[in-house]
């Protein structure tokens, strides 16, 4: 396929029809084959999709075709990062679904780039600074903690007492996301409320390694195994 020769729309299509693909290691294979800055703008495009696996597919894409570009062109992969922090901010006009995620899946996946941005996504969650006051957002902002601490724990170290409203929030996803990251950064911060989260049963969905895992608050509090 030769990505230079067809139209915008038709781009968008391709790029699609991979995000359709279940095999996302496949899909994010071919996506870095093509052109990387003109496949971001439609991978950005399908982070507002409907329907979850597309819009988990567009988070695990970008974080392959930005940590690629990084090696390359640095200065291109940090004006996708200022772009996905634009679409955060109240001043964009706009609500920046999936982008907290895609920002934790691309520094998952570069070091160079959490190195840069990993503060400013614990900013998002401490009040007085960028905090994010949209549960729904929230969330997002909580499970790219939790995948970047699953990888470099030392980036969002400083975030664990950030943590500690939301593991005792009343909503489940985010008692069980900030468990979930809490576990990974390992701080003795946080370790009297895991425990008191020993008997809640409460459960939830999390993407891991490419699908929907369904986990107890008490599994992640505990530190279960599984794939990260």
């Amino acid at each position: 396929m030769d990505a230079t020769r067809i139209g915008g729309r038709q781009l968008r299509d391709v790029v699609g029809e991979l995000l359709q693909d279940p095999d996302a290691n496949q899909a994010s294979g071919t996506l870095c084959r093509l052109p990387p800055r003109r496949v971001i703008n439609p991978l950005i495009r399908f982070l507002h999709s409907n329907e979850q696996p597309i819009k988990w597919r567009a988070v695990t894409g970008l974080g392959a075709v930005v940590s690629a570009l990084a090696d390359n062109d640095m200065t291109s992969a940090r004006e996708v990062m200022r772009r996905l922090m634009w679409n955060l901010n109240s001043e964009s006009g706009g609500i920046g679904w999936g982008s907290a995620e895609a920002m934790g899946e691309i520094m998952a996946n570069h070091e160079g780039l959490a190195d840069e941005y990993a503060s400013i996504l614990v900013s998002y969650i401490n009040e007085g600074d960028n905090y994010i006051e949209n549960e729904s957002l929230q969330k997002g902002v909580l499970w790219a903690l939790g995948r970047l601490a699953h990888v470099w724990p030392h980036q969002v170290e400083e975030g664990a007492s950030l943590l500690l409203p939301f593991l005792t929030s009343a909503d489940a996803d985010c008692r069980g996301l900030a468990a979930w990251t809490a576990r990974a950064i390992g701080s003795d911060t946080t370790k009297a409320l895991l425990s008191q989260l020993k008997e809640d049963t409460a459960s939830l969905q999390i993407y891991i390694a490419d699908k929907f895992v369904t986990f107890r608050v008490n599994e992640l509090a505990g530190g279960v195994d599984h794939e990260h």
